[in-house]
């Protein structure tokens, strides 16, 4: 939790590093878009580094000649791709931050390429994500398959003879599965101690 509110501070500061940069004597207004799930406690700490990232970088770069106004927008009931049209086109956002999940990042990946949108991210992790390349999305996080070492680490640790990752029968959930499952097959090969490992998915 800790390391994704810091990512979350760090899209922010990022973003204005890059719009900062202007040679207007006048304040220009940039919109940028921010979607989050604001029925998970945690997106509302997020929304909360954001906007004090904000407020100190203003406090202490008062010349800056650009302001970043957010637009905030809830997934949780609406369609995050209506949410991404209605930004682009109502708000004509300069960037968005979000989404919160992987598999709402997958269905806007392509579509930022397309309207030639930055979308940086700080909390979708599935490693399936880098399938898709993209100029316009950037991950502010380490993708799931970094930790698939430190678990076979674990099991063999432990000397467990099996073991049954349970996960969740979407893209998020298996996305990290190739991964663990040649973690698990690059040990067996160095340490006959080490179980393979058997998959099973839970939908709820």
């Amino acid at each position: 939790m800790k390391r994704k509110q810091t990512n979350a501070a760090v899209c922010s500061y990022f973003l204005i590093l890059i719009m900062a940069i202007g040679g207007n004597t006048s304040i220009i207004p940039v919109n940028v878009g921010v979607i989050l799930d604001m029925d998970d406690p945690i997106s509302t700490v997020w929304l909360s580094c954001i906007n004090m990232t904000l407020s100190d970088f203003y406090a202490s770069h008062g010349s800056a000649k650009t302001r970043q106004v957010l637009s905030t927008r809830d997934s949780r009931n609406d369609d995050v791709v209506l949410l991404y049209v209605q930004l682009l086109q109502n708000v004509q956002v300069q960037a968005i931050i979000g989404p919160v999940s992987s598999m709402q990042a997958n269905f806007l990946i392509d579509l930022g390429e397309k309207a030639h949108m930055p979308m940086i991210s700080f909390s979708a992790t599935s490693p399936s994500l880098t399938s898709h390349p993209s100029s316009y999305f950037f991950r502010a996080a380490q993708t799931d398959s970094s930790q698939v070492k430190a678990i076979t680490a674990i099991v063999q640790a432990f000397g467990w003879r099996e073991a049954v990752p349970i996960y969740i029968d979407n893209a998020f959930g298996e996305g990290v599965l190739p991964y663990l499952v040649d973690a698990c097959l690059a040990r067996r090969s160095s340490s006959r101690s080490l179980p393979e490992c058997h998959t099973s998915n839970h939908d709820e």
